[in-house]
């Protein structure tokens, strides 16, 4: 079965039947002189039918336009026709997604790089109405004087009242100090907060903020010791500490209420841990816990789940599920209760992701109590989580709401921050139907509880007027909200917000004035590409620049109509410039034209007679030459294979075999200059061939002829122009004797190489040879010997240019140093080989050991005194073991190159050793 046949669309033809037509007709203009419309037509391409459905655009086609836009769905990378979501993106950042979606959403912040930690921190306090309330109170002057307070009221401030969807950080960040790149602990963080904040507080002269730290964090507890034996409690029981947090463990423990009890449980002191009791002055039995004295309005439980490993000193994180109630009964807790409930209401929950101790993410978890909405703080992230902490859905945290509970009524209680103390009402009248959820997860981390506070027992504190005339405040402690800033704040927020509507506005004026202009470029290209193509030979035309059309095709914005680059010289059409211009219809010109300006109009009639006359002339003449450089190649190659008989002018070999290799043009070019450029010496005369690069060959006269023709076509300007040598020109004088003189040094040069090579043989070669033991040798710098075997096998054209080696007298001064006397470089290791003593081959380090012959034929050679050498005997030394090693070193100065270490250093029955004088030698090989 035969393969069926298929044909695409978009392949073209080959041009080479176009190429010839267009050939024949200039050849057909020079020989008659004469040009038709026929011939113009056929020249540029002017009769070629207008392309429809091809996707690139041919360059041979004057009448195609296709390809100058994509496909109705394709795009490209830049210009007009790229994605529109590209051309959004190269607007830059969207300022509307930035956008807060309203003031009942509160707003993220950003993280800096590490500062999760303090941006779920800050977000707790945030959310906190009484203590927000409590910061946009403190007086300016304070603010003025206390950088933190101030950098914290403006941040409040723009949580509060940005219509961004997240605000900056890093100023109260920077003020802080705090390093961008290094992830703290929370709870450490909010400890250090709560402490600076109390600090810079207290010179505030406003009571609503002047203690609000204490006021809603601060509660008491007292360390009681009990004795067994008469009951009473120790003296340090009485004293009352306070706390900000509860830090409860949570290693081994399921729930918020197995750690409050493993926090309140009753330690016994017995052994070797007797309490010694004052009362009964003796060390008795006795019981020890902590006692809750008091409770904050803002209960914060740090969840201890990095515990510290003793055996690796490492900290680790506790991963194991843990519970806690969205309702808190602390009633039972307390050490004196009151006739209250005290009933807690989850507000936060501060989160921990990661495994790590020292990295991770934080985020929050935090109850609006305005709405009683949970929303999920991650930094510039704010999403609603519904009625619940942790959502609907609750895989991500494993967190769950997991049983209910009955809640525990209870009486009056104590309050930390209470001033009047009053008893507050129950919790609920129906306490049948209160359930608590229970809530379990793994990576929480800290809890808040805020006391719950009803409508019939709110809370009022004021300030009267006071013996200096202070202000009077008023401030609502359970106010859901503020509802409006301090002026200094409320004109910051104002100005901020001002400036980020401007940026929307001139976004949304800059993002509509691109699209709405990149829509009318795209309509008016269509449109004039769908007027373009000339639909007949008789309808008149213009050509215009394919490059200038590309650029009006793509830009949003078009440079000045420009078609000088098809034009000639004349100012007319260039006939050589058709793959670089297009054939546009008179309307589509007159409105791009128009439009855009520039120019110059270039009609139909506009093509250039002189140009066509010339470049038919040129071509006549390319064919003329390359005819006759078939010619005279023929007789080249018959002149370099040494079959040509009628030489007549030398030329150079070289440059004669690269003109055959090239191939035949149109014209000379650049190559065919200097066919006698390597064999003219600088004194303008022949070179001898002896010399580089001169070797020449004979050619015919009508050879040299086409060469100098040629040569002076490509450089006529050349002042020493193209000389030549005919046969039985003479060879310049003193190039010859120069050469003489080269060649007599050489052959002298290699002659005593090749007596050196002769007196050294094997070190020549760079063979080894055995060494025997009470021989006497001498040492020499490997290094050097590396050299003068380099030089006395150079030969060739290296014979002059190697490098000698150093005068043999300098190196052997620089073997020994001037202090001590002593060799400053160890002689080569010594092996043992099939019986016999060899030492191992170094062409840079060491000493190489040489015989005496060969040192005394080294001193003739290169002029230095046999006594001068540096002798050395290689002997066994019976003595080692005796003796030791320690007196046989003293040959190396140690102080220069360090003691000998190594396998060498063995003590061993039978040693070789290099001994330059009875009293100093060194080992080199334990046999």
């Amino acid at each position: 079965m035969n393969r069926p046949t298929t044909r695409s669309k978009n392949k073209k033809p080959k041009p080479s039947n176009d190429v010839d037509k267009i050939l024949d007709t200039l050849r057909k203009i020079h020989a008659s002189g004469e040009i038709t419309q026929d011939d113009i037509n056929q020249l540029y391409s002017t009769g070629k039918l207008v392309c429809q459905g091809c996707r690139l655009n041919a360059k041979d086609n004057p009448n195609c336009f296709c390809g100058l836009i994509p496909s109705p769905n394709g795009s490209r990378k830049s210009g007009i026709w790229q994605k529109m979501s590209d051309v959004i993106q190269s607007l830059g950042p969207d300022p509307f997604k930035e956008l807060r979606a309203s003031l009942d959403s509160p707003a993220g912040l950003t993280n800096l790089g590490a500062t999760c930690y303090a941006n779920s921190i800050l977000q707790c306090l945030y959310m906190n109405t009484t203590f927000r309330k409590g910061v946009l109170s403190i007086e300016v002057d304070v603010l003025r004087k206390q950088p933190v307070l101030d950098q914290l009221a403006r941040l409040f401030a723009q949580l509060h009242a940005s219509k961004r969807a997240f605000v900056d950080s890093a100023p109260f960040i920077k003020t802080l100090e705090l390093d961008n790149g290094v992830q703290q602990d929370s709870h450490e963080f909010l400890t250090l907060l709560l402490s600076l904040l109390e600090r810079c507080l207290s010179n505030s002269q406003s009571v609503v903020a002047r203690t609000i730290v204490q006021d809603l964090f601060r509660g008491s507890v007292s360390h009681v010791t009990t004795c067994s034996r008469c009951g009473k409690d120790s003296e340090a029981s009485s004293k009352i500490e306070d706390f900000y947090e509860l830090e409860l463990n949570v290693l081994g423990l399921k729930s918020l209420d197995e750690s409050l009890d493993d926090y309140l449980r009753v330690e016994e002191l017995n052994g070797e841990n007797q309490y010694f009791c004052e009362s009964c002055e003796a060390r008795v039995d006795a019981s020890r816990s902590i006692k809750l004295r008091t409770l904050p309005r803002v209960l914060n439980i740090q969840l201890k789940r990095y515990v510290f490993l003793p055996k690796t000193t490492t900290k680790k994180k506790i991963t194991s599920a843990f519970s806690f109630p969205r309702e808190l009964d602390m009633r039972k807790r307390l050490y004196d209760p009151a006739q209250v409930d005290l009933i807690y209401d989850l507000s936060a929950i501060l989160i921990h992701k990661g495994t790590a101790v020292n990295s991770g993410h934080y985020i929050a978890h935090i109850k609006d109590e305005k709405t009683g909405q949970w929303w999920e703080f991650d930094d510039e992230h704010v999403s609603n989580l519904g009625d619940r902490p942790f959502g609907d859905d609750s895989s991500g945290y494993k967190s769950k709401p997991s049983q209910k509970e009955p809640l525990v009524r209870s009486s009056p209680v104590s309050v930390a921050g209470d001033a009047t103390n009053n008893a507050l009402p129950q919790f609920a009248e129906n306490g049948d139907s209160e359930h608590s959820e229970i809530f379990s997860s793994a990576d929480a981390y800290m809890l808040m509880y805020n006391l719950r506070q009803t409508n019939t027992h709110l809370q009022k504190t004021s300030v009267v007027l006071d013996g200096n005339n202070m202000e009077t405040e008023r401030m609502d402690s359970t106010s859901n909200g503020i509802t409006s800033l301090p002026s200094y704040l409320r004109d910051e927020v104002d100005e901020l917000n001002a400036s980020y509507v401007e940026a929307c506005c001139q976004y949304k004026l800059r993002k509509e004035t691109t699209l709405h202009l990149i829509e009318e470029r795209r309509q008016e290209v269509r449109l004039i590409l769908s007027e373009a193509p000339v639909q007949s030979f008789e309808e008149p035309f213009y050509w215009i620049s394919a490059n200038w059309l590309r650029l009006w095709v793509d830009n949003i914005t078009p440079p000045v109509l420009d078609n000088t680059l098809i034009q000639c010289s004349h100012g007319k059409v260039h006939m050589a410039e058709v793959g670089s211009m297009k054939r546009l219809s008179a309307s589509a010109w007159v409105k791009l034209f128009s439009k855009y300006g520039g120019g110059p109009a270039l009609a139909n009639d506009d093509y250039c007679v002189d140009c066509l006359k010339e470049a038919a002339h040129k071509l006549v003449c390319a064919d003329s030459y390359r005819d006759r450089r078939k010619t005279v190649k023929e007789l080249a190659d018959s002149v370099l294979s040494g079959n040509c008989s009628d030489g007549m002018y030398y030329v150079s070999k070289a440059w004669l075999q690269q003109w055959v290799k090239r191939k035949i043009t149109d014209a000379p070019s650049e190559a065919d200059a200097g066919p006698t450029a390597s064999i003219r010496c600088p004194h303008g005369q022949l070179l001898p061939e002896q010399a580089a690069g001169a070797r020449r060959l004979l050619v015919p006269e009508n050879l040299w002829l086409f060469f100098y023709e040629d040569a002076v076509t490509v450089n006529p300007d050349d002042p020493l122009g193209c000389p030549s040598f005919p046969i039985g020109s003479e060879q310049c004088s003193q190039c010859s004797e120069k050469i003489s003189e080269v060649a007599c040094l050489e052959d002298s040069l290699r002659a005593v190489k090749n007596k050196q090579r002769e007196n050294h043989e094997k070190l020549a070669a760079g063979k080894s040879f055995p060494l025997h033991p009470y021989h006497e040798y001498y040492l020499l710098p490997s290094v050097w010997l590396t050299t003068w075997r380099n030089y006395v096998n150079a030969g060739g054209k290296n014979t002059l240019s190697c490098n000698e080696p150093e005068s043999l007298d300098s190196v052997i001064d620089k073997l020994t140093c001037e202090k001590h006397l002593r060799l400053l470089e160890r002689p080569l290791d010594l092996v043992h080989k099939r019986g016999a003593i060899f030492q191992k081959v170094s062409l840079t380090d060491g000493l190489t050991i040489i015989t005496s012959s060969d040192w005394k034929c080294f001193c003739e050679e290169w002029g230095c005194s046999e006594n001068k050498g540096i002798s050395a005997i290689i002997e066994y030394d019976n003595d080692a073991p005796d003796k030791g090693i320690g007196g046989k070193e003293t040959l190396i100065c140690n102080e220069q190159l360090g003691s000998i270490d190594g396998p060498n250093n063995r003590l061993d029955e039978r040693r070789l050793l290099i001994r330059t004088s009875p009293e100093e030698s060194i080992y080199v090989l334990g046999l």
